[in-house]
């Protein structure tokens, strides 16, 4: 195994942690701290100390070391909690982040930023506590830890009752549980690290190594839980009458482990390999769970590449397995196939997609871990602000893919911090028209469908459509008085608008709405919002679940066959004469319950050959794509399917009005349209045929509709 996936793991493991810890300190309560958050927050930075001692991070391992000692002394009740001390930890946790990501860069952290958070923390110590905090001594070796003397131990508040120190005879008996020959191997060339070896003996069941030095038990089993679960390991100081019968009887036994150790491979590692164990269950927290081999672990870490390539595998699967019923639905339509041929054939098919379906929730996540970032980000933005915010989450557990969860993100962290600017008013306006003092901010996600819908939703003034209105104008928008609410309230995505009075460092200078809407819009979703003025704005992200598979509506047009996304599919209908109508230029709508949608012929902006170009002898089918509904002109509709979606772009090149494309059971290609870009086509395209007017013009009535 590569030293390096050591690191990742570890990498992994800290961040873990660091997100954990910024959880605690968000939740606690500084009035009334709860104990157990207090110890997590120290495990935590206990646990990364270790690690980062054991890989020769010092400046992570230094700042963890401070930090830690402040926490020992609050958990203790030596130092009294209070919310600016809270952001400070919070700024700690910060810059110990970055720290990480400069070791996993292969760079050195900013030495300032370190010299600064230091220097701050000491302070509080000299301010709350009166003494300083001393950061353990640098390491020499990328293998090794700090030797942490007696009183160090002490500070990292390690008493007796919560793990075994070294007495008087300054060593410890550790005794390696059920741990395979070649983790226990690079546990013992660990411990060499950490101290003198006196002994070793045992087997696999239980091998004891008798160690000198001054490190702590609980130095000793933050390292070895990198590697082993916590109760894999029992470390208990030697008795002074025990030193020289263990000597004696274990020194024999130590010899075979010694020539396994000068001949295998794994010695020449000076780093101690991470296995993906979460470490910050500390002392108390894993004794008192039940036991568990370490074979018994119920999860493993995967690269996002091989489920990735798993995922292709399995669509192309599925892709084969169509092909397969396409060719035997086509013989039993010639000669009549064997029941025993189609029986297996729907087996198959049966278990194709029930493996799909496995597969594609390996790459599913819940929304929690999305949701996770935002009380930090609430909680700043706020102080900020001036404001006082209440923060509701709902659908933690809802899952949504991997891929759409990253991209996700940015896009709400802007439409939470415009609810705090613009939406939800300052603590003494609400006061005074009768709300309570704090904001309630709520972030919501539930499976609407084959979709995900995630709600932001705030109890602030509301969208003033008037406003919005006035300030389009201003800003040459085509506006007018008529336009829906709905209309209206999508102005906000429009690229430079801002309603804001002046510009702050949260918001205000009118970019990021319309990247927004474009990023949604760029995974395959849409945003709505619903306002009403003095009560609140609720904003709308409707989301596919996955980007790899599509359910989709199977269209003819000429003798071409097309994809629509099901989840942009309203409604299908036979178009009367009477209901369609000629706008000014070349535009045509149909009237459906009396609203007027544009009419989309596809044939006509996808230059498909022999198509039906009468409208009444298509099919429309009613379409919603960036909050707008179209009626599209399409000769037939083949039926329902789920796809597996092939990028084009990646594949080919951007293709306008094609979002992606598929292969169908026949082997033939299909394009995936895009509602928005075809739209968006038809329009260039009457625009740029102005001078010729088209024949089918006469088909409909000249007036405008009213």
């Amino acid at each position: 195994m590569d030293i390096a996936d050591f690191f990742d793991t570890f990498f992994e493991e800290a961040e873990e942690l660091l997100a954990d810890m910024e959880q605690h300190l968000l939740e606690i309560d500084v009035d009334n701290p709860d104990s157990e958050q207090l110890d997590a927050i120290f495990r935590a930075a206990h646990s990364i100390k270790g690690g980062a001692g054991t890989f020769g991070f010092g400046v992570l391992q230094n700042t963890t070391h401070i930090m830690e000692n402040l926490l020992d002394y609050a958990r203790k009740g030596e130092l009294a909690l209070r919310a600016d001390l809270v952001d400070t930890f919070l700024e700690a946790k910060d810059i110990m982040h970055e720290q990480l990501n400069a070791y996993r860069n292969e760079e050195e952290p900013d030495q300032e930023t370190y010299e600064r958070i230091c220097q701050t923390l000491q302070q509080i110590a000299l301010e709350e506590i009166g003494q300083s905090l001393e950061a353990p001594a640098e390491t020499t070796s990328s293998a090794s830890t700090p030797a942490a003397s007696t009183e160090e131990a002490s500070a990292d508040g390690l008493s007796a009752d919560e793990a075994p120190q070294a007495n008087s005879t300054g060593q410890l008996k550790v005794a390696l549980i059920n741990v395979d020959d070649k983790d226990r191997l690079l546990l013992v060339e660990e411990l060499e690290q950490l101290g003198d070896i006196e002994s070793q003996s045992g087997d696999d069941k239980r091998y004891e190594v008798v160690l000198s030095g001054s490190v702590s038990a609980d130095d000793i089993e933050a390292v070895m839980c990198f590697i082993i679960e916590p109760d894999q390991i029992d470390i208990q100081p030697v008795a002074t009458g025990e030193v020289k019968a263990d000597a004696s009887a274990g020194q024999p036994e130590a010899k075979p482990p010694t020539e396994q150790e000068t001949s295998a491979p794994a010695t020449e590692q000076k780093a101690s390999p991470p296995a993906p164990a979460k470490t910050e269950a500390g002392d108390g927290q894993a004794k008192g769970k039940a036991k568990k081999a370490a074979s018994e672990s119920s999860s493993i870490r995967v690269s996002v590449d091989k489920v990735d390539q798993i995922i292709n595998l399995v669509g192309e699967l599925i892709i084969t397995q169509s092909m397969l019923d396409q060719t035997v639905s086509d013989l039993g339509e010639q000669s009549g196939v064997n029941s025993s041929l189609q029986s297996g054939m729907s087996l198959l098919q049966r278990n194709a997609r029930d493996l799909q379906e496995s597969v594609m929730s390996i790459r599913m996540i819940p929304m929690e871990f999305v949701f996770s970032r935002f009380p930090r980000v609430v909680r700043d933005t706020a102080g900020k602000l001036g404001k006082e915010i209440e923060l509701v989450t709902e659908g933690k557990s809802t899952e949504l893919d991997k891929s759409l969860v990253e991209r996700i993100t940015d896009p709400l962290t802007h439409l939470v911090r415009n609810s705090l600017d613009h939406g939800i008013e300052m603590p003494d306006v609400r006061e005074s028209i009768g709300k309570p003092r704090t904001g309630k901010l709520t972030l919501a996600a539930r499976h609407q469908g084959g979709n995900i819908l995630i709600e932001v939703r705030d109890d602030g003034a509301g969208l003033d459509r008037d406003r919005l209105l006035a300030k389009a104008k201003e800003n040459g928008l085509n506006v007018s008085d008529t336009m829906s609410d709905e209309e209206v309230y999508q102005l906000i995505f429009a690229p430079g608008f801002s309603t804001a009075n002046e510009v702050t460092d949260v918001s205000g200078r009118g970019v990021g709405m319309d990247v927004v809407k474009r990023n949604i819009q760029g995974m395959g979703g849409r945003v709505e919002i619903q306002s009403k003025k003095g009560e609140g704005t609720v904003t709308s992200i409707v989301l596919p679940l996955t980007l790899a598979i599509l359910d989709g509506m199977s269209i003819k047009v000429g003798g071409e066959t097309f994809i629509l996304p099901l989840s942009t599919v309203l409604e299908s209908l036979q178009p009367n004469k009477d209901d369609m109508y000629a706008m000014a230029g070349d535009d045509v709508v149909l009237k459906v319950r009396d609203e007027y949608l544009p009419v989309i012929a596809i044939h006509e902006v996808m230059d498909v050959e022999n198509a039906i170009t009468d409208p009444t002898k298509s099919i429309a089918v009613i379409v919603q794509g960036e909050g707008r509904r179209y009626a599209m002109l399409v000769d037939e509709l083949v039926g329902q399917q789920q796809v597996v979606v092939k990028n084009l772009e990646d594949n080919y090149r951007k293709v306008p009005g094609i979002s992606a494309a598929t292969i169908l059971g026949d082997g033939s290609v299909a394009l995936i349209l895009d509602i928005s870009g075809l739209h968006r086509l038809s329009r260039a395209k009457k625009e740029a045929a102005k001078p010729a007017k088209t024949q089918t013009m006469s088909f409909y009535k000249e007036s405008e509709p009213s």
